[in-house]
């Protein structure tokens, strides 16, 4: 059974989908970064220098009074919609990004593979016959 175990766990597929997630959950923070901290701030701006995570609707009279939306998770029941707004615009920066990324992954792959093979010279004895071929038609 251990030995299946290891066969299992060694296998391409699951390292690479093991470096796909790392990978990816590094790329996700780059992104997630990009989008907080350098869009959202320019839409908030944009829309009057609104910031969209204090959108919130309090449920309770403590969670109303609040003035953060943290305040008010704190304080009691809460509807956060600024924040679902926020992850609600988030989702296409993100996916396009993702796509632009993905986009020239495939264009330098398929550069890649358009690149023509460099063959090899031609042995002695492929010279040699090449040039007795020559002499025999020359005749």
């Amino acid at each position: 059974m251990k030995g299946e175990f290891k066969k299992f766990a060694m296998r391409g597929n699951v390292v690479d989908l093991a470096v796909g997630v790392i990978i990816g959950a590094a790329f996700g923070k780059i992104v997630g970064s990009l989008v907080e901290d350098i869009i959202m701030p320019v839409i908030g701006r944009i829309f009057g220098g609104l910031d969209f995570t204090n959108y919130f609707l309090g449920l309770t009279p403590a969670s109303s009074q609040a003035t953060t939306y943290d305040a008010a998770k704190k304080a009691g029941a809460t509807l956060g919609y600024g924040t679902f707004i926020t992850v609600t615009v988030n989702f296409p920066i993100i996916a396009f990004v993702l796509f632009l990324v993905i986009r020239a992954i495939n264009t330098m792959m398929k550069k890649e593979a358009e690149a023509p093979a460099a063959s090899p010279p031609p042995s002695k004895e492929v010279v040699l016959l090449t040039e007795i071929r020559d002499l025999l038609k020359a005749r």
